[in-house]
């Protein structure tokens, strides 16, 4: 295996951020963990397709393939929130591809912040919602993203769904204790409507990859917002 070449490295409150290249894979690093490469995006594909179109929020860029698939399929408009500026930084200044392309785009705006904390003021309505911003509630890159997997922020995201709009929320393994979140902020919401109907649930679409011939089960939860 090819040695890694630095390709950007910066600090950051929340720790380091760095971009590698490992011969012709570019592969992400946070806080010395490796995050995502550009080898195997399947998932991260996977995101964007199990999307309505219209306005989306992805929480979380990455190395770009989540909403640089939105804008293939014809979204109308996509906000992007990273907690690491640097990152952003190089994605403006087209450091590698597709975050160069999604930076360019002009349906895109990219915003530095911490999504939990953002989306407090943001009343949507969004089409759809994807957090992609750590690896899901079992296997954390930074301690304080538990927030983002509790009922309190998930109610949040599901209240800034358009009628019939989708929340997704990405994960490297399945967590059958975010699905049973996910079905109580939903049934918690119904609850408080009357005559709203049977009361939704929530559902898990498993993403098979193979890295380095093995089968990993990624994992992604939708929750949608009645019409």
């Amino acid at each position: 295996m090819p040695l890694p070449v630095t390709l950007a490295r910066a600090d950051t409150p929340h720790g380091e951020v760095a971009l590698r290249r490992r011969g012709g894979v570019v592969e992400l690093i946070v806080n010395g963990v490796f995050a995502m490469d550009s080898a195997e995006t399947a998932s991260e594909l996977a995101l964007a397709d199990a999307a309505p179109l219209g306005r989306v929020l992805v929480g979380g860029l990455g190395l770009g393939y989540t909403a640089a698939r939105l804008l293939d399929r014809g979204a109308r408009h996509v906000d992007v929130v990273e907690l690491a500026g640097p990152l952003l930084d190089w994605a403006r200044a087209g450091l590698v591809e597709p975050l160069g392309r999604v930076a360019a785009d002009p349906r895109v705006t990219l915003h530095h912040a911490d999504i939990a904390d953002w989306i407090a003021d943001r009343p949507g309505p969004w089409d759809a919602v994807l957090l992609d911003v750590d690896n899901g509630p079992s296997f954390l890159i930074h301690d304080h993203n538990a927030r983002v997997y509790d009922a309190t922020l998930l109610a949040a995201f599901v209240e800034r769904l358009a009628p019939g709009g989708v929340l997704l929320v990405w994960c490297e393994a399945r967590s059958p204790a975010l699905l049973t979140t996910l079905d109580a902020v939903l049934a918690a919401r119904a609850g408080s409507r009357s005559g709203a109907g049977p009361t939704p649930r929530a559902s898990e679409i498993i993403v098979p990859v193979r890295r380095e011939g093995r089968r990993f089960d990624y994992a992604l939860y939708r929750a949608e917002r009645p019409q």
